[in-house]
């Protein structure tokens, strides 16, 4: 039985045993916990025209197909369906706002074409295939978010999705236990800058960010956006109250857009879908509508107001040295009063030198509270102002006996810290 000839019957792969559905194909991983392989017979039962297994005691019939590598096949089967499609399809990564300004460039191009794109962050070496294979029939155009946190992912990630056209939002100091320096960063998000030169691709490109200039220099075809006077795309941030505004300009017409994203650092991801929007001919009026009718998610620069009268700033589903330096900046701004911090992760020998970096910008910020959660603030020197917490649960322990009202609070960490549930108790 050829697998894409009946992954094309229903297009719809799965690997979560409790999602099949008829005439799927159901890939087996087996985990640390779990083995797939053990629901195989079961899937056939429920619908799934094939389940791709490796371990050949669960292959009940020819419906089954035993490999030695699940998570491999699945990705040679993206493949495979990459190289039948003919839409356009767009590469995202950088360091921050990748899933961001996939959403918002999602949203941009929706309105003028039929526009696929990453759900959530799928956007690893499992998240890629699986985006691909989810892709409409009648899709006009894709776009694929992708991450990495060692060297050569974004490469390999190219060689499954093969974008035609492509941007990188940014280069920072995130995953350096994984990537080894700053410049390993550069390295492996720039790969989509080659594999897209490669092929005579174009790339949009932040005028106003030197290094990703400077790494784009050689680029048959480009597209630069941004603040600077010899950028094609051109716009400026305008305010925060709270939310950002800016405006883009095209031809001798200026376009103001009132967004819901907070963070002056958002101008960048919107000026990236501007750009993407206009190459693809979506009108300026379409982009700007598009635009502030987006509402971020999933704490992701998100803002809320609570029943305690407290204002919050909610940005807790990633952190690293650069997203975290950019919220502060921006929660300055807004002359926040607390703070919830969470310690960042991956950072390696980086570790204690990049949150010594974080305290001192946060007491720079003279804010009236600042709850520092995690292990990695351990026998710091803090201000009177801050406050340390081995986690979470601690944190929340806190709060109960202090209440907070009537403040502008900044909650930032990664996900893992679990910041996202102190949301009910301000």
């Amino acid at each position: 039985m050829n697998l894409y000839e009946t992954y094309l019957r229903s297009r719809k792969v799965t690997t979560d045993s409790r999602a099949i559905t008829p005439g799927c194909i159901f890939f087996a991983f087996k985990g640390e916990h779990f083995d797939g392989n053990a629901f195989a017979p079961t899937a056939l039962e429920q619908g799934a025209a094939m389940c791709v297994i490796s371990d050949a005691q669960y292959a009940v019939d020819e419906r089954c197909v035993v490999v030695d590598d699940v998570l491999a096949t699945l990705q040679e089967l993206a493949r495979e369906h990459r190289r039948h499609l003919t839409v356009p399809v767009i590469g995202i990564t950088g360091t921050n706002g990748k899933t961001t300004t996939k959403e918002l460039v999602h949203a941009v191009l929706a309105k003028r074409y039929k526009a696929s794109a990453t759900k959530g962050n799928f956007n690893n070496h499992l998240g890629v295939p699986l985006t691909l294979l989810s892709i409409p029939e009648e899709t006009e155009i894709a776009i694929v978010e992708m991450g990495a946190n060692h060297p050569g992912e974004i490469e390999f990630l190219c060689g499954i999705a093969d974008p035609d056209c492509g941007l990188i939002t940014n280069v920072g100091r995130a995953h350096l236990e994984g990537f080894g320096s700053f410049e390993g960063v550069v390295k492996t998000k720039t790969e989509l800058y080659r594999h897209l030169a490669g092929k005579h691709g174009l790339v949009f490109v932040n005028a106003d960010n030197e290094r990703l200039m400077h790494e784009a220099a050689g680029m048959e075809k480009s597209v630069t956006y941004g603040r600077s006077e010899g950028a094609k795309v051109r716009g400026s941030h305008v305010a925060d109250t709270p939310f950002m505004k800016f405006y883009f300009e095209v031809q001798d017409n200026v376009y103001t857009v009132q967004t819901h994203l907070l963070g002056g650092y958002n101008f960048d991801n919107c000026m990236a879908a501007v750009a993407v929007g206009l190459h693809f001919g979506v009108e300026p009026w379409d982009i700007k509508e598009a635009i502030e009718a987006y509402v971020p998610s999933n704490q992701r620069s998100e803002f809320k107001e609570t029943a305690r009268g407290n204002r919050l700033y909610l940005d807790c589903y990633n952190a690293n040295p650069s997203s975290m330096a950019a919220a502060i900046a921006s929660f300055n701004s807004m002359k926040g009063t607390m703070a919830v911090i969470g310690g960042m992760h991956e950072l390696g020998a980086d570790e204690r030198q990049e949150h010594e970096r974080l305290v001192a910008q946060l007491d720079d910020c003279r804010l009236e509270r600042c709850l520092l959660v995690g292990p990695e603030f351990d026998g710091m020197s803090l201000p009177e102002n801050m406050l340390r917490f081995p986690d979470t649960e601690a944190v929340r322990a806190w709060l109960q006996e202090h209440p907070v009202s009537d403040a502008t609070i900044l909650v930032k960490g990664s996900n893992t810290n679990r910041l996202w549930t102190l949301e009910e108790l301000l």
